[in-house]
């Protein structure tokens, strides 16, 4: 039984640091400004998605089982910073910082994780499941890094057309470049197609 738990952390411990490296990856050859500009209307951006992320394994791993981190950003979401204030890197939080903190909670977290059993409870802020076990937390992780991995993906490409999961690996059929224009057209008049099918208006 303990050789199938550790078998298991072992795995959702990977999917974790997969995530993150992809996270990181998601950042690299842009420029300052790429980095921190919002793309969507609510400001997701590529570097505030890394800090969030060092806020989160901060609290979970760290403050959640008695082993703080210093340092690690607040989580708006747990009433540690203003509204949606560690989605954003302010001008004097440096690119090179938000990234060396992110690594070094990574390096507490997977201590935590590697010293404690799976069965351990951990204390989170929020009613009415405070208390967790490590797997559950962990499995919470693996779910967190990736979603947000997956607005990365969406920024990245808003940003300068950069896709897949690795650095040459794509994640996309290997088509001529004037493929995706006429893709984008086919898609969005097939939309138009279902909404006229659907008695609604389409925008001009």
């Amino acid at each position: 039984m303990t050789n199938q738990l550790d078998a298991v952390k072992a795995d959702l411990t990977t999917y974790l640091q997969d995530a993150r490296d992809a996270v990181l990856w998601k950042l690299e050859g842009l420029s300052e400004y790429d980095v921190r500009r919002p793309v969507t209307p609510s400001g997701t951006n590529l570097l505030g998605v890394v800090k969030h992320l060092t806020g989160a394994e901060a609290l979970y791993f760290g403050e959640s089982f008695d082993r703080p981190f210093d340092g690690a950003p607040g989580l708006w979401v747990a009433g540690t910073d203003e509204a949606n204030g560690d989605f954003w890197a302010r001008p004097e939080e440096s690119r090179e910082t938000v990234i060396a903190e992110y690594r070094r909670v990574w390096a507490h977290a997977d201590a935590t994780i590697d010293a404690l059993p799976l069965d351990a409870l951990g204390q989170v802020p929020w009613p009415p499941r405070n208390k967790l076990t490590l797997a559950r937390i962990l499995l919470h992780m693996v779910a967190e890094t990736h979603r947000h991995t997956g607005q990365l993906d969406l920024v990245r490409e808003l940003v300068d057309g950069s896709t897949g999961l690795r650095p040459g690996d794509p994640v996309l059929p290997d088509v001529a470049a004037d493929f995706w224009p006429a893709h984008h057209a086919r898609v969005e008049q097939a939309a138009r197609a279902a909404a006229v099918a659907a008695g609604e208006s389409v925008p001009d």
